[in-house]
């Protein structure tokens, strides 16, 4: 049931910050979203980072239209989130505070959630699951969902180190006394404040409640253009490199002296699995002065970190780390093509005791062969499967119609294929079924084979409704009655082309387009759009194939026999 709105003179139960900067768009959204709190008793400040477009006007008709809502605007710009959550802060009226990103929002219940939360037990903050939504994609999935799986309160972080890696701080509602106990607040002209501040924040609280349910939609557009990203988006600019680790620096100087020191692996490995592990995924797509330059910044950092912290990571990031801090960076670009997919070095090196170690010779330290030592893999002894190789695409011709010729390049560093031709087939499935070109891989030395596709993609077995995404080709090996199927790497830049296929006799139009990848591994990358007719139809044979419409039309056709 929803409580009565606040009345001039009642303290409110809550207060909602909204913190905005030139974003008159999104901001009627974001407090649109607080105004519909199933708790009504609530304050909105929406605080104005001194915005030069029309958020001020924006913020001023918003609150005019409710008395809860007040407007804050700071007197000049800070550039950071910190500055107008802290203005808004000391003015703030409630016991319990929550703040909110003008692009995001909160769910209708979320107020009501963590309040209640607060009013079960005395606690320090209560956080929730939050919601994360892809704009350029509409996909929805939970943040970080098995720290929020179970509602449970902890007497501290120590109980579950874990939490660290939800370090945001806007999934959470804060007891004011326990922010001015601490004088806990945001630090500012620095980004990523909300690392530190949920850091100090979780090992301060004597205890704290999680609950399941989602209170925050966090919308994100990981590939927008460079001028529309947020700060967390970013990765692009050193700036972003330095920033990051000037905030861990902080978050680790912090540890020590509050007496938190250990969580200090933990942390580490926070910091290795999420914030280290995003930059890895874009070295592939990064020239040789930002590699360099972003060695530069990290590798001091990355030996002061715990070395148990790099043990509990999977031997492909490991691989990808050492070969920062070696400065051999043409590798660890190759390494971070394969860092989620499997795929092997070009080459390994063994030494006189059986180790083996990614690349073309045996590390010179202990400590780097410790970290690019591949035999836990077993790549010479474990079941054909599940063993490792690389397939790469050296080169790309344009055929006729929809067609594309390539020559595929495959590195067998284990040599777990004998010296002669070899069986393999280029997979493709835009749909259900799939389409299978087989093609023979002929050898070059030991460990190195080639091959030569004709992929005609006119003949791809696309649905009756047509298809509408994204595909990419692997390579599936065939020995000895056993298969490997791996991931297909292209060049990071090739010409693009465009193609109209006109599937099912003319009857299932698509404009095909051929590209690379632009980000991640770097695959060949297909990209298939229903035009004319059917391009208006396969919505509706989509809604018609959900299971609901299914089982109706089953029930109905049960009743008609």
């Amino acid at each position: 049931m929803n409580t009565p709105d606040t009345t001039p003179g009642t303290k409110p139960d809550v207060t909602v910050t909204v913190i905005a900067y030139n974003d008159a768009e999104r901001l009627p959204r974001a407090v649109a979203s607080v105004r519909r709190q199933t708790h009504r008793n609530i304050e909105i400040i929406i605080s104005d980072d001194h915005s030069t477009d029309d958020t001020p006007l924006v913020a001023r008709r918003l609150a005019a239209q409710d008395p809860r809502v007040r407007h804050l605007r700071l007197p000049h710009n800070s550039g950071g989130c910190g500055a107008p959550r802290n203005r808004a802060l000391e003015s703030a009226r409630a016991p319990y505070l929550m703040f909110l990103d003008s692009d995001d929002e909160l769910t209708d219940n979320a107020v009501e959630l963590l309040l209640a939360a607060h009013r079960e037990r005395e606690i320090d903050f209560a956080m929730g699951a939050v919601q994360h939504i892809r704009e350029d994609t509409g996909n929805r999935s939970t943040w970080m969902p098995h720290l929020v799986a179970e509602r449970r309160t902890l007497d501290g972080i120590e109980a579950d180190p874990r939490l660290l890696f939800e370090h945001l701080a806007t999934s959470k509602m804060y007891t004011r006394a326990f922010l001015d106990r601490h004088d806990l607040r945001f630090p500012e002209d620095i980004h990523y404040e909300d690392q530190l501040f949920s850091a100090r924040a979780y090992c301060l609280a004597k205890s704290f409640t999680i609950v399941p349910e989602p209170v925050y939609r966090w919308y994100t557009t990981p590939y927008a253009a460079s001028e529309a990203t947020s700060i967390s988006n970013s990765r692009h600019k050193l700036t972003n490199v330095r920033d990051r680790v000037h905030v861990q620096r902080l978050i680790d100087a912090f540890l020590a002296e509050s007496g938190h020191e250990s969580l200090r692996e933990d942390k580490d490995y926070k910091f290795l699995k999420h914030d280290f592990r995003m930059y890895a995924g874009d070295l592939p797509h990064r020239d040789e002065e930002w590699l360099a330059a972003f060695a530069e910044i990290v590798t001091p950092y990355l030996a002061t970190l715990a070395p148990g912290a790099y043990a509990r990571l999977p031997r492909a990031e490991r691989v990808v780390l050492q070969l920062v801090r070696d400065n051999r960076l043409s590798e660890a670009r190759l390494a971070a093509r394969g860092i989620a997919h499997g795929a092997a070095p070009r080459q390994i090196t063994t030494d006189a005791e059986g180790h083996a170690y990614w690349g073309d010779r045996v590390p010179e330290s202990d400590w780097s062969r410790r970290e690019l030592d591949l035999s836990d893999l077993a790549l010479y002894t474990c079941p054909f499967p599940r063993t490792r190789f690389r397939h790469e695409i050296t080169d790309i011709t344009r055929g006729p119609g929809a067609s594309v010729d390539l020559t595929i390049r495959t590195y067998d560093p284990a040599l777990r294929l004998p010296v002669g031709p070899q069986r393999a087939s280029l997979l493709l499935s835009p749909g259900r079924r799939r389409l299978t070109v087989p093609f023979c891989l002929s050898p070059v030395r030991p460990g190195l084979f080639e091959g030569h596709v004709h992929l005609d993609l006119a003949a791809a077995p696309l649905p009756l409704h047509g298809f509408h995404g994204t595909r990419h080709p692997v390579v599936r090996v065939h020995h000895q009655g056993l298969s490997h199927t791996a991931l297909l790497l292209a060049p990071l830049t090739f010409p693009a082309f465009t193609a109209r296929v006109d599937y099912r006799n003319g009857a299932a139009p698509h404009r095909l387009t051929v590209e690379p990848e632009p980000r991640g591994p770097g695959r060949l990358q297909i990209r298939w759009q229903p035009i004319g007719l059917t391009a208006l139809i396969r919505p509706l044979v989509r809604r018609a194939a959900r299971p609901r419409v299914r089982r109706a039309v089953r029930l109905v056709s049960s009743v008609l026999r």
